[in-house]
């Protein structure tokens, strides 16, 4: 029960996280990308001291706080702001295509911090999952977008092992806790961050790229972390992890219906390959 309860809650985790890329390409045409950054990750922190409060946790033990701060990096620091970046050269339905290299990074940093064993079949299933994905965004690329596409690169490592490290963690502060103590300590420094690199005016600012801000605060920032770690803790960090690569599929629809993106046959297709890869991966983790 546990398995199929962690399969279901990290779907949903993929599918709040999928709308991530096409909020913050909204969100960067009118919002310099380290603003974001911050000021997602302020928002959030802010909902988490309450959170916590409310539900009165207990301080992490010492021996935590490094493994936290691990957390912070990769998810609440280094993949926002790597993404952000990327995003302001290249379209969030390009960007998406690297996210089908996530689950790949999770399970070689879940085997390294997290002492999981998958079987044979399961890494042949992830890396050629990866590969499709790796394949089809060496063939879009250009030496312009070169830049962009190594960022997204460096954004899916430290992602990866924020995921692993975080799902480790989960095991003994819960789910949410880790996610909630990870903001909590990025807070003093993204919080005055947040208030010096605020725009000098609102006025130019519009409702869409507002919107952007918010989803990207609330949802990809807390909410979909809530589902995602406790769905690797339940079900095991390679193998549910392997859900990613259904990212890209979620993720360019939503490029395509709300930022009016193209979404070419291509595209499509990789999506659609790597589902088979997702089917493989989960019979044989």
């Amino acid at each position: 029960m546990d398995k199929t309860a962690g399969w279901i809650n990290g779907f949903l985790g993929v599918l709040i996280f999928s709308g991530s890329l096409p909020a913050t390409r909204i969100a960067v045409i009118d919002i310099d990308p380290m603003f974001l950054t911050v000021a997602r990750a302020a928002i959030a922190g802010v909902l988490a001291v309450l959170l916590l409060a409310l539900f009165r946790q207990r301080l992490p033990a010492r021996g935590d706080l490094l493994p936290l701060v691990v957390v912070a990096l990769g998810v609440v620091v280094g993949f926002p702001l790597l993404t952000a970046i990327a995003l302001r050269g290249m379209t969030s339905a390009h960007a998406i295509v690297f996210i089908g290299l996530l689950p790949l990074a999770t399970a070689i940093f879940a085997v390294i911090r997290g002492g999981e064993r998958p079987r044979g079949l399961f890494w042949l299933f992830s890396i050629g999952g990866s590969a499709i994905v790796a394949s089809y965004a060496w063939g879009q690329g250009s030496v312009s977008s070169a830049f962009g596409d190594g960022l997204m690169l460096a954004a899916v490592i430290v992602c990866g092992l924020g995921y692993a490290e975080g799902a480790r963690l989960s095991r003994k502060l819960g789910g949410w806790q880790v996610i909630c103590w990870a903001l909590v300590l990025s807070l003093p420094l993204m919080l005055p961050l947040a208030l010096f690199t605020q725009p000098a005016s609102w006025d130019g600012i519009g409702w869409p790229a507002l919107a952007g801000l918010a989803y990207v605060s609330l949802f990809s920032m807390l909410i979909g972390f809530v589902f995602w770690y406790r769905g690797l803790v339940q079900g095991g960090t390679a193998a549910v992890g392997q859900l990613q690569l259904l990212q890209p599929f979620f993720g360019l629809a939503l490029a395509a219906a709300v930022a009016h993106e193209a979404v070419g046959w291509g595209m499509v297709a990789t999506a659609a390959a790597v589902v088979l890869c997702v089917a493989g991966a989960k019979r044989f983790a």
